[in-house]
């Protein structure tokens, strides 16, 4: 069994988490003894995550007001995972159509949102984490993908600009690394795997963590 750190007291922002694998997070989560402030936009879909120990917040993770008056509100976080995701494709290139694109933006809306109303907060922790699920598609992203691909790929760049403001907010100021933007690539999203690597966040350094683009094969 994997010796892994202990995160009992540790508060984990679930933004968008809705979804199996927001559920499957917050049960490995609370069972650890962290603290799991989950989000979404209706309460009756939270309800779940209620059940399962989880501190709901109705709010939306694309957007950077109601997520930096969320940050306000909630004070110390150690970890933010966006969890906003889908899946339109098909119809080769000619087949990538505004709509579908339109409906897959919000995933990197909420990196986008969550990373900047967190910032601050993450940097505060003594062990800051940002994470975000991404796609082997961007390796090798194909035509009937490309607009899925390309959302993904925006999403890479935007978490290794955090990693890289993390690196230099640290430098600047004398201190050690402490917080840590990763990202995980998945080519079928399992929910357990990615809740296992959501725990686990805590069992390397900072600085061997941060800007890491992790398989979840």
């Amino acid at each position: 069994m994997t010796d892994h750190q202990d995160i009992s007291g540790r508060t984990v922002l679930l933004a968008g988490a809705t979804s199996a694998a927001g559920l499957a997070a917050t049960r490995t989560l609370r069972s650890a003894g962290a603290q799991v402030i989950a989000t979404g936009r209706s309460t009756e879909r939270l309800q779940e995550l209620a059940d399962a120990g989880a501190q709901i917040e109705v709010a939306d993770a694309t957007s950077l007001a109601e997520m930096t008056d969320l940050a306000a509100r909630i004070g110390r976080v150690d970890a933010v995972v966006p969890l906003v995701g889908g899946w339109r494709g098909g119809g080769g290139l000619a087949g990538q159509s505004d709509e579908d694109f339109a409906a897959l933006l919000p995933a990197l809306e909420a990196v986008r949102a969550t990373s900047r109303a967190f910032d601050a907060a993450l940097q505060a922790s003594d062990a800051g984490r940002f994470a975000i699920v991404s796609s082997t598609a961007v390796a090798r992203p194909l035509a009937g993908g490309a607009n899925y691909a390309a959302i993904k790929a925006a999403s890479e760049a935007w978490a290794r600009a955090v990693a890289q403001g993390f690196a230099k907010a640290a430098r600047e100021s004398g201190e050690p690394l402490r917080a840590a933007s990763v990202v995980y690539r998945a080519k079928s999203l399992d929910p357990q795997s990615l809740a296992s690597r959501i725990r686990a966040l805590w069992d390397m350094d900072a600085a061997d963590l941060n800007d890491r683009v992790i398989d979840l094969a």
